[in-house]
C-alpha cells in the first residue's frame, strides 16, 4: 500500500518504478566494487612498501647501479583471466614494434617516473605464473636531457610512456585473454595518469600475433649434423678431443659448446659422461646465429675434424653417410632462410631474433 501511494506520488507506472529500482541496485553495486578495488589497491601497496622497507633493514646497501641480488629466478609476466589475471614486474628489454604490441600514453604536462612507478608496481604480483613479456618505457622530459625512451626512473619526468607486450614466441602466439587483460590494465593506467591512450584494437593485435608465429615457426630451423664412431670412445678421451677442437662443456656437463665472440655458435646433443661416445650429434639454432658468423660451415667442419681424430663418419638422422648434395641443398634452404630472416625485420642472431626464438 505504501508503495502505491509513492507510485501516485511520484507519477510513476509499474515498468518505471521497476528499472528505477534495477538502476539503484546497478549504482549500489558498482561503488561496493569501487570500494573493494580501491582497498585492494591500498593493502597491495602498503605490503609492498612493508616488502622493500623489510629488505632494506635485512640487506646491505650499496647505492645505486647494483642489481637486485636474486636475478637467477626471472619471473615473466602473467596475464589471466579476470580473477586470476596478474602481471609480475617488467622486463628489461627494450621495446621492438616488430614483435611486441605497443600501447602509448600521451601526458598533458610532463610526469615523474615516480608516480608513474607507483601505479605500474601495483600490478605486480609475486606470485605470478609467467607467460608472456611485457615491458615499460617512458619518453624522458627531462631540460638538461636529450629527449629519448628509456627504462623508468623515480627521479626523471616523462611527456610520453610506452607499455608493450610481446606478441608471440615458441610457446606460440599471446593468448585473447593475456592481450585482453593487459590492454583493460593500459586503459586504466591511462584514466588513472589522465593521459590520452593510443591503442589498436585487439583484434588487430591478435592478427598480428598470429602472422609473427606463423613466419616464426617458419624459420624456427634447427641444423644437425651427426659424427658416428667406428668404435666407442672412451669419455676421457673424447673430453680431450672436444676441448683440442675448442669446444667446452657446458654447465650441466652433459654437453659441448662452440664459442665465438662469447655466443654460442652450436652444441652438441646430451651425451653420458659415464659411458663411451658412439656418436655425437652438433646441432644448430638457425634463427640464433648471426649470418655472418658462417656458422654451419664452421660445425661441419668440426664435425669432419672430429671425424678424422676419432675414425668416425658424417651421417644424416637415417644413419646413411652425408653426401655433398645434401650438404649443398642445406646450404642453399639457408640462404633463403637468412633473407627470409632479414626482410621480416628479425635478423638472424639480433636481440629480437633471441627474443622471440625463446
Amino acid at each position: 500500500m505504501y508503495v502505491e501511494q509513492i507510485m501516485t506520488m511520484l507519477g510513476l507506472s509499474d515498468l518505471q518504478l521497476a528499472l528505477a529500482v534495477i538502476g539503484l541496485l546497478i549504482l549500489i553495486a558498482v561503488a561496493i566494487l569501487n570500494f573493494k578495488y580501491s582497498r585492494a589497491r591500498r593493502k597491495a601497496r602498503e605490503q609492498n612498501q612493508y616488502s622493500l622497507d623489510d629488505r632494506i633493514a635485512r640487506e646491505p646497501s650499496f647505492g645505486q647501479g647494483f642489481a637486485d641480488a636474486d636475478s637467477s629466478g626471472r619471473a615473466e609476466p602473467s596475464f589471466g583471466n579476470g580473477q586470476a589475471a596478474t602481471i609480475s614486474a617488467p622486463e628489461n628489454f627494450a621495446i621492438d614494434p616488430r614483435i611486441d604490441c605497443v600501447i602509448t600514453l600521451r601526458f598533458d604536462e610532463s610526469i615523474s617516473g615516480a608516480e608513474i612507478l607507483e601505479e605500474v608496481n601495483a600490478w605486480t604480483d609475486l606470485k605470478a605464473q609467467p607467460t608472456a613479456r611485457w615491458m615499460c618505457e617512458g619518453l624522458n622530459a627531462n631540460i638538461d636531457v636529450a629527449e629519448d625512451w628509456e627504462e623508468l626512473h623515480p627521479e626523471s619526468t616523462y611527456s610520453d610512456l610506452q607499455l608493450a607486450i610481446q606478441l608471440a614466441s615458441r610457446r606460440g602466439p599471446i593468448g585473447v585473454l593475456e592481450l585482453s587483460d593487459f590492454c583493460s590494465r593500459a586503459q586504466d593506467l591511462a584514466e588513472t595518469l589522465g593521459s590520452q591512450i593510443d591503442m589498436p584494437s585487439v583484434s588487430t593485435m591478435l592478427g598480428g600475433a598470429n602472422e609473427l608465429d606463423v613466419m616464426a615457426a617458419e624459420s624456427d630451423i634447427q641444423l644437425s649434423i651427426n659424427v658416428l664412431f667406428d668404435e666407442p670412445c672412451p669419455w676421457g678421451n673424447f673430453d680431450a678431443l672436444m676441448r683440442q677442437r675448442g669446444f667446452k662443456l657446458a654447465r650441466n656437463g652433459r654437453q659441448y659448446e662452440y664459442l665465438s665472440k662469447d655466443i654460442v655458435l652450436f652444441n652438441s646433443a646430451d651425451l653420458d659422461p659415464n659411458r663411451p661416445v658412439t656418436q655425437v650429434t652438433l646441432l644448430l639454432e638457425v634463427p640464433l646465429v648471426p649470418q655472418d658468423e658462417r656458422a654451419f660451415e664452421r660445425m661441419l667442419a668440426e664435425g669432419v675434424e672430429l671425424a678424422k681424430s676419432a675414425q668416425g663418419r658424417l651421417v644424416d638422422d637415417n644413419g646413411i653417410n652425408l653426401s655433398e648434395s645434401a650438404v649443398i641443398s642445406i646450404r642453399q634452404h639457408l640462404d633463403v632462410l637468412y633473407a627470409n630472416l632479414e626482410k621480416s625485420g628479425v635478423p638472424a642472431g639480433s636481440s629480437t631474433a633471441s627474443r622471440l626464438f625463446s
